[in-house]
């Protein structure tokens, strides 16, 4: 098993979220809400309205999310669909647990609720990503007015 923390579509409530908890594509389990030890950018790009987090370290802000352990063939499923390495690569980044419903020790933050997750960030972006409005919180229907375009309807 996998730490997996979403930030975007994938999250509960978000147009993604479904591919979830499709045990079809493998088992995710939500195990908590947290955000990036780090800042980072979030924002919102291109035709389809598609959140990014760009792997800029110190730039934006604590992105909140997710954390969910997923199993080796939910892993795949998220790599094909993330379109990693080239449009999403997956990296670890630490991630503080803000709110922690797993059960059992195991996967759970230590002393200081912090876990080492993996992440869809990007490093593969125009540059002019980096002068758009970032976000800490992503939600398809937010004030932003950027509705995100599914797949399906692309």
């Amino acid at each position: 098993m996998a730490r997996v923390f979403v930030y975007g579509t994938l999250k509960k409530g978000q147009p993604n979220y479904k591919h979830m908890i499709n045990t079809a594509k493998g088992l995710a389990k939500f195990q908590g809400r947290g955000r990036t030890v780090e800042k980072y950018p979030l924002v919102i790009a291109g035709k389809y309205n598609i959140p990014y987090m760009l792997n800029i370290p110190g730039a934006g802000h604590q992105v909140a999310g997710e954390i969910y352990t997923v199993d080796e063939q939910m892993l795949r499923f998220l790599d094909e669909f993330e379109g990693c390495p080239e449009m999403y690569q997956r990296t670890l980044m630490s991630i503080e647990v803000v709110e922690w419903e797993g059960k059992g020790t195991e996967g759970q933050a230590g002393d200081e609720g912090i876990l080492e997750c993996f992440v869809y960030s990007t490093t593969t972006y125009p540059p002019e990503w980096v002068g758009l409005p970032y976000y800490d919180n992503y939600d398809s229907l937010g004030k932003h007015g950027l509705a995100y375009v599914l797949r399906e309807s692309r």
